[in-house]
């Protein structure tokens, strides 16, 4: 079902209705969108007030994550991080006071205006540990093994390949690598008028995967799954996103899984 479904996208119309949805966020972070944003939702989804007073505004306001894992990712002094779809650069930036000066982090998204104000902030605000780059993140720019720890927070369910993103998320991690990451799933199978709308898409349902798929589809890159954990304090506030929240069970999680 989800193979034929996911056929029938016109994956171009969805990299678009994404990147525009994207970079109306990056500039005008204050309009009406599926999803709520900003410092508020960070904290509401249990990001550390004191991590927040030390990253730039600007960067919050165009927050538009689905859940919190920084607890789950221990981050340690001296650590190298990735973190896919790195947006406006928040989670860059926490990541970046975590694993210090001997420590780095880049971050890489496809939507030029996010890496713009990505950039364009970490230098302002002096994080000189924080690279990024315009990539996708179904085909990363880096050598195998080039990292500690990936995050990623609500992103992957935005393309329509996971398999191949997992696939190059295992490629660039060490041996015992970390990969903690929040994201919207589904209990039941989206339907396909669901799954080919890529309006829906951009905001986040209709490219979740069903639960178990998305599962499989780590495994399958050679990682293991060791704690999955429900975002509650997540929702979506569009009707549209609402409908299809309540219809088909689609949530939150955080997850952190290790490279075999």
């Amino acid at each position: 079902m989800e193979t034929i479904a996911t056929n029938k996208l016109d994956t171009a119309d969805l990299e678009q209705k994404v990147k525009k949805m994207y970079r109306d966020v990056a500039i005008n972070p204050k309009g009406e969108y599926h999803f709520e944003m900003g410092r508020g939702l960070a904290e509401k989804l249990g990001y550390e007030k004191d991590d927040l007073d030390h990253i730039p505004a600007e960067a919050m306001e165009s927050f538009a994550g689905v859940g919190y894992y920084f607890d789950m990712a221990d981050l340690k002094e001296g650590d190298k991080v990735l973190d896919l779809g790195s947006g406006s650069g928040m989670d860059s930036c926490i990541g970046a006071l975590k694993v210090g000066k001997k420590g780095s982090v880049c971050g890489v998204d496809m939507t030029d205006e996010q890496l713009e104000k990505a950039t364009r902030l970490a230098k302002q605000h002096k994080f000189e540990n924080i690279t990024f780059y315009k990539s996708y993140i179904e085909q990363l720019p880096f050598d195998n093994e080039s990292f500690d720890v990936i995050i990623s927070n609500g992103v992957i369910n935005l393309c329509s390949d996971k398999e191949k993103v997992f696939a190059e998320v295992s490629r660039v991690l060490k041996a015992s690598g970390r990969m903690v990451i929040a994201d919207i799933v589904t209990e039941k199978q989206l339907p396909e008028n669901v799954v080919c709308n890529s309006t829906l898409w951009a905001a986040c349902i209709g490219g979740a995967s069903q639960q178990d798929d998305y599962r499989s589809a780590i495994e399958k890159a050679g990682m293991e799954i060791l704690l999955i954990r429900n975002n509650d304090a997540y929702s979506f506030i569009s009707k549209s996103a609402k409908g299809a929240s309540k219809d088909y069970g689609v949530k939150s999680v955080s997850l952190i899984a290790v490279k075999k």
